[in-house]
C-alpha cells in the first residue's frame, strides 16, 4: 500500500469471534480489499463512521452498557498501522447502540435496546468529551416489545441541518436538531404499522429518501423537504420479486452517486436487489401521492414501475455470502458485510444497468459494516 492510498475499515462482533476493527488496503482499479491489521480493544464495534478529514474513526460498542469510542487513523508512512484508540470509550447511557454519525460537532448514536438517541461532543482534536446527552421517545400505551422504541439508525440529511433517526419498534422516523448539545425531536413521521423501518438512504438530489423496512421486505420511498425538516412517505414497494419462504429481514440500502440506482440487501434470502430510478421520479407532483403499501391495487405499471415510487426492481443477485448485514457503495463498487459467513464481498457495478458482478471477498469473522477513507 502506498502512502495516501485508500483504506477500508471493517467492523465486527467480537462476542461472535470477530477481530474487532479491521483495516484493509483498497486497490482502486478492481475494488479489491487486502486485510492489513486489526485492533480488538472495544467490544462489538459493529458500526463505524469516519471524520471528514479521515483522521479519526468512530465506533459504537453494541453492548448492553452502550458506548462510543474514537480512534486515531495513521497517515503517511504509518498508513498500514492499526487505528489507535484516543482515550477511553464514552458511555452513551443507552442500550445496544447500532448506528452512529457525525452531526453538528457531535457523534450521535442510535441505541436500539433503549430506543434513545445520544449526542457526544467531539473535541477539536477529534477525541470525544466525557459527557453524553440523550433523548428517549415516549413508549406509548402498547406494552409489546415489538412496539417499544428501537432506534436503529441516525444520520444527517444532505443539507446538514437535520439528523434523521429511524425507529424500527415504533414504525416511525424522527427528525432531530441539537438544543444545547442535546438531541431534540423536531418532527415525527408515522409509517405503516408493522413495517419495521431499519435504514434510510438519501438520493443525491436531496429531495428523496429510501427507507428499508425489516419486518416487511419493502422499501418506502419518501419526499424530503430540507427547508422544513419534513419527510413524506410516497409509496411502499417490495424488495423481492416474490413472497419469501420465511422471514426476510432486509438490512441495508445504498444509492448510486449519480442517483440512477438503488440497492438493498436481504439477510433471510442472502440477496442484493437492484432498482432503477425512473426518469421523472423527481417531479414535484410526486410529493402529493399518498403512501400505498406493497401489494395494494394500482401501484405498479405493466413494466414493474411504481408511479409514485419512481423505482423499478430489475434483478436480484446472490450477496456472495450468508446474512448480508450491511451494504456500502464506493467508487463504482458495492461491498457487503456478510455476518454469518464471516466475509466482506465486493461487486463491480455496471454503470449502465446498475447490475453488481461479484469480484472477490476477504474473510472477516462476524463482519458487520464497511466504511472507506
Amino acid at each position: 500500500m502506498t502512502d495516501g492510498g485508500r483504506r477500508a475499515f471493517i467492523g465486527s462482533f467480537t462476542t461472535a469471534g470477530g477481530p474487532g476493527i479491521v483495516t484493509a488496503a483498497l486497490t482502486p482499479d478492481d475494488g479489491a480489499l487486502t486485510v492489513l491489521n486489526s485492533v480488538n480493544g472495544l467490544p462489538d464495534p459493529s458500526c463505524l463512521a469516519l471524520s471528514p478529514d479521515g483522521r479519526t474513526l468512530y465506533a459504537v460498542s453494541e453492548t448492553a452498557e452502550g458506548a462510543v469510542a474514537a480512534f486515531r487513523v495513521p497517515g503517511g508512512g504509518d498508513a498500514g498501522d492499526p487505528p489507535e484508540q484516543a482515550g477511553p470509550a464514552v458511555p452513551v447511557h443507552g442500550d445496544g447502540p447500532t448506528h452512529l454519525c457525525l452531526f453538528a460537532g457531535h457523534v450521535l448514536t442510535a441505541n436500539y435496546g433503549s430506543g434513545s438517541i445520544t449526542a457526544v461532543p467531539v473535541r477539536r482534536d477529534g477525541s470525544l468529551a466525557r459527557s453524553a446527552s440523550g433523548v428517549f421517545p415516549p413508549t406509548g400505551p402498547d406494552p409489546r416489545p415489538a412496539r417499544r422504541p428501537h432506534a436503529h439508525q441516525v444520520q444527517p440529511d444532505p443539507s446538514g441541518r437535520w439528523a434523521v433517526g429511524v425507529d424500527l419498534g415504533t414504525d416511525s422516523v424522527r427528525v432531530y436538531t441539537l438544543d444545547g448539545g442535546a438531541p431534540a425531536c423536531h418532527r415525527e413521521v408515522a409509517l405503516r404499522p408493522g413495517s419495521g423501518p431499519r435504514h434510510l438512504a438519501f438520493h443525491p438530489d436531496g429531495t428523496r429518501a429510501y427507507l428499508l423496512n425489516e419486518r416487511s421486505p419493502t422499501l418506502t420511498v419518501c419526499h424530503w423537504d430540507a427547508a422544513e425538516g419534513a419527510l413524506r412517505p410516497l409509496a411502499e414497494i417490495p424488495v423481492l420479486p416474490g413472497v419469501p419462504s420465511g422471514d426476510a429481514y432486509p438490512s441495508g440500502v445504498a444509492v448510486s452517486p449519480d442517483g440512477r440506482f438503488v440497492w438493498t440487501a436481504t439477510r433471510g434470502e442472502d440477496v442484493l436487489s437492484v432498482f432503477a430510478v425512473e426518469r421523472g421520479a423527481d417531479r414535484p407532483e410526486h410529493a402529493d401521492h399518498p403512501v400505498r403499501p406493497a401489494g395494494s391495487g394500482g401501484t405498479s405499471g405493466s413494466d414493474g414501475t411504481d408511479g409514485a415510487a419512481g423505482l423499478r426492481l430489475t434483478a436480484t443477485v446472490p450477496c456472495g455470502g450468508h446474512w448480508p448485514r450491511a451494504l456500502t457503495e464506493s467508487h463504482g463498487f458495492l461491498y457487503v458485510a456478510n455476518e454469518r459467513s464471516g466475509d466482506v464481498t465486493w461487486f463491480a457495478v455496471d454503470p449502465d444497468t446498475g447490475m453488481p458482478r461479484r469480484r472477490g471477498s476477504v474473510p472477516v469473522t462476524a463482519a458487520s459494516c464497511v466504511v472507506f477513507g
